[in-house]
């Protein structure tokens, strides 16, 4: 049971006087109050009958200083209490905190703080000493930690907030909080704001909003202010804990200034090749506003704003354009003027005033330059149509010269593979070649037109050329290999619908007839381009069926109208239900395309002249072989390693057979073996030396199986004009020979050995030395 020691306590000054006790004890609530009365009026509300434990709940203060011997904040009391009998704590604090003595004092031990811990819960027992059992159960109660003032109010960091200019009166400009660590239900815990400065243009609440005091507050003028905010708690008390942080106001930008331009007049040159869309210059405008919010609108002087135009910029300045061409030749200066406005939020009496400079004077002076030259269109479009041509000329194009030079213009087309052609004078278009549509629909190519002086400039027109279509290709059977019969089908079944297909730009229908009637299958057309094939009469085998052509004529229904027969092989077919084709009869291609047999024919006469080459070339040799003569016959060495037995060896060499083939055309040599290879000579023994040597290389360039012609030595022929004769050794034998070579001696000694072996006497020839 709280004593009146314990009331006399919470009354002095630890707890702002009497007067904060009381204000204390009443936020405490009627149980609190009703614990803090004395003790002869006990609460008949918290006092537990069933039990034999009387007590009421504690308070105690915090933060307040240990003391020795320790506070006592309350008594545990029970009825069974003895001498022999001793009270435990147990649970929150318990013989840490708070303590009791023998005789049930509740004792605090500690300096206690709320904002950690506001209530602590223990458990009291009452045990007996003798035995150490429990006297009676256990019983609950509560250690409450009352609130002092000992926190002041925080503020978050960095607070900032912002109004747009111009606000009304009244508007919220942000809210402040600032939070306090004390007891919230308390005054200790509540927060009153005061500003410290700028009350002129805002104040605070106790919410701690802050609103404009002004309806007329200008960013141009000001765009920022900072104010000193004060929280302190126990509101309507002079004392209590307080603290002072700063508030960024920004004040925020609208629309609320007009645009003026910053000078009345304005000078741009500009060449006169400046293409459509070059930018001229710039008109800047002055406006107090910031980027985002500024609007001026631009107006050009009427007939001039056909020729040039006029942008904002990302600075919301006029950006000057050109529209048109210009023409130095025409016009070389242009004067005009231009208006800028704006609609504001707001009206100021800034934006009012004669001074304010919403009109400008553009001038623009255009330079001349050497142009190129100028065709009179930028893109050309011709047609013509496909196939032979009547007229190769497809259209012209023309240029000039803009500049008052006024040069000859001369054509070309730099693309050699374009089929178009320019005359180079007049610049007419004529095409060089025969056009396909379905090969290419149309081309695209360039002409260039050059001034036709050195260093002449270019300039280049995009010439279009669209071949239009004539009905010049065959239809074609589409959808034929999906046409078969099966055996189970039964006369009138459509086995199959075919199409066509015309590469011309055909807008007609396509018709379908039989060329040749067929006994098994109709044709029906279904006028839609399409043709169902009908099956007369069924009874199909795959075992014992032949192939089923049939021949379809389609005509495409043009002009001229083209018509095409298309053969179309039928197939027998195994089919499950719903005609789903299991297997079909493969048949022998029987027929043979135009492109096989000229490949076929082709190999047959490539073949044939091949054989003709080759019989003609055995016949010349044969023919050479005959007109070998056996009167020329050379001597060829046999072997090289044994040596000679002179004019006397007659057993190597038969000089007599030698010797009769000068004199005998008809020579031929035996069927024995020879020694002397057969070669052709010339026609007469005495014959033409250059003759001889043509026929040689004749022989020698096509006769392939002729000895090489640097291992014969010729001895039996002799220039006609020669005054020695011949010297070969074939017109002498070993028995004897009837030419007298005494002349040889007449030759000097260079010859002397030569007459001795012809039997010239040797006497006679020493006698001459």
């Amino acid at each position: 049971m709280m004593k009146l020691s314990a009331w006399r306590q919470m009354t002095e000054p630890g707890c702002w006087a009497g007067i904060l006790v009381v204000l204390c004890t009443l936020s405490m609530g009627a149980d609190v109050q009703q614990s803090l009365k004395t003790p002869s009026m006990p609460s008949t509300v918290l006092q537990r009958h069933k039990r034999e434990w009387r007590w009421y709940k504690l308070y105690v203060y915090e933060e307040t200083p240990s003391k020795n011997p320790p506070e006592k904040i309350g008594k545990l009391e029970n009825s069974l209490s003895s001498v022999s009998t001793i009270y435990n704590l147990s649970g929150e604090g318990a013989n840490d905190i708070f303590s009791v003595n023998d005789n049930g004092d509740i004792l605090v031990n500690a300096i206690l703080d709320r904002e950690k811990k506001s209530n602590y819960t223990l458990s009291a027992s009452i045990i007996n000493i003798e035995n150490r059992k429990l006297v009676d159960k256990d019983d609950t109660f509560v250690i409450v930690v009352l609130d002092i003032n000992d926190n002041s109010p925080v503020f978050p960091p960095d607070l900032s907030g912002s109004i747009s200019e111009s606000s009304i009166r009244g508007s919220i400009v942000m809210t402040v909080s600032a939070t306090d660590a004390d007891d919230p239900t308390t005054q200790n815990g509540k927060i009153e704001y005061r500003l410290l400065n700028g009350t002129d243009l805002f104040k605070i609440n106790n919410e701690g909003q802050i609103i404009t005091m002004k309806s007329d507050l200008d960013r141009e003028k000001q765009s920022r202010y900072l104010i000193a905010i004060q929280a302190k708690d126990m509101p309507g008390i002079m004392t209590g804990n307080s603290a002072t942080t700063v508030v960024t106001i920004n004040i925020n930008d609208i629309n609320d200034n007009i645009a003026t331009f910053k000078t009345g007049k304005y000078h741009f040159n500009v060449k006169e090749d400046s293409e459509i869309g070059f930018k001229i210059g710039i008109l800047e405008v002055e406006d107090k506003d910031e980027r985002q919010n500024k609007d001026p609108t631009f107006t050009i002087q009427q007939k001039y704003d056909e020729m040039f135009g006029i942008k904002r910029n990302d600075e919301k300045d006029g950006i000057l354009s050109l529209k048109l061409p210009l023409d130095y030749e025409k016009v070389k200066t242009y004067t005009f003027s231009v208006n800028v406005d704006e609609h504001t939020v707001s009206t100021k009496t800034d934006n009012q005033g004669p001074n304010l400079l919403k009109r400008a004077e553009v001038s623009i002076s255009v330079i001349d330059v050497d142009e190129p030259p100028v065709f009179s269109q930028t893109e050309y479009m011709f047609s013509i149509y496909e196939g032979p041509f009547k007229n190769p000329r497809i259209g012209a194009v023309s240029a000039r010269d803009p500049d008052s030079t006024g040069f000859k213009i001369r054509y070309s087309i730099e693309d050699p593979n374009c089929p178009v052609a320019v005359d180079p004078v007049q610049g007419h278009l004529s095409v060089k070649w025969q056009l396909d549509r379905e090969k290419e629909s149309s081309y695209t190519f360039q002409v260039t037109a050059h001034e036709d002086t050195p260093n002449g400039l270019k300039s280049y027109a995009m010439v279009k050329l669209k071949v239009i279509d004539i009905n010049d290709n065959e239809p074609e059977l589409t959808n034929g290999s999906y046409v078969y019969v099966c055996e189970s089908d039964k006369p009138g079944t459509v086995i199959g619908t075919i199409g066509a297909y015309d590469k011309d730009e055909n807008s007609g229908r396509f018709r379908f007839t039989l060329a040749k009637k067929s006994s098994n299958f109709s044709l029906i057309d279904n006028q839609d381009n399409t043709s169902n094939i009908v099956l007369k009469q069924g009874g199909f085998s795959t075992e014992h069926s032949v192939e089923h052509v049939l021949e379809i004529e389609i005509a495409d229904g043009g002009t001229p109208e083209k018509k095409s027969i298309n053969l179309l092989q039928i197939k027998v077919c195994k089919c499950q239900p719903g005609r789903r084709m299991e297997y079909c009869m493969a048949y022998a291609q029987t027929g043979m395309s135009v492109s096989a047999l000229l490949a076929i024919l082709l190999c047959i006469v490539t073949i044939l002249v091949i054989v003709i080459l080759i019989v003609l070339r055995r016949r010349y040799q044969k023919d050479v072989l005959i007109t070998k003569s056996s009167g020329e016959i050379h001597e060829q060495l046999v072997r090289y390693d044994e040596e000679g037995g002179g004019e006397m060896d007659t057993n190597g060499y038969d000089v007599s057979i030698l010797t009769s083939a000068c004199h005998d055309s008809s020579f031929r040599p035996g069927a024995g073996p020879s020694l002397y290879a057969i070669v052709k000579k010339p026609t007469a023994c005495k014959g033409d030396m250059a003759m001889m040597i043509e026929v040689k290389k004749d022989e020698a360039d096509h006769d392939r199986d002729g000895i090489p012609y640097d291992t014969l030595h010729i001895y039996g022929f002799e220039g006609s004009e020669s005054l020695a004769g011949s010297l070969s050794s074939l017109d002498s034998s070993s028995s004897g020979s009837n030419l007298d070579y005494d002349f040889l001696n007449d030759w000097g000694p260079r010859f002397r050995t030569l007459a001795q072996l012809y039997g010239v006497d040797g006497s006679d020839t020493d006698s001459s030395y």
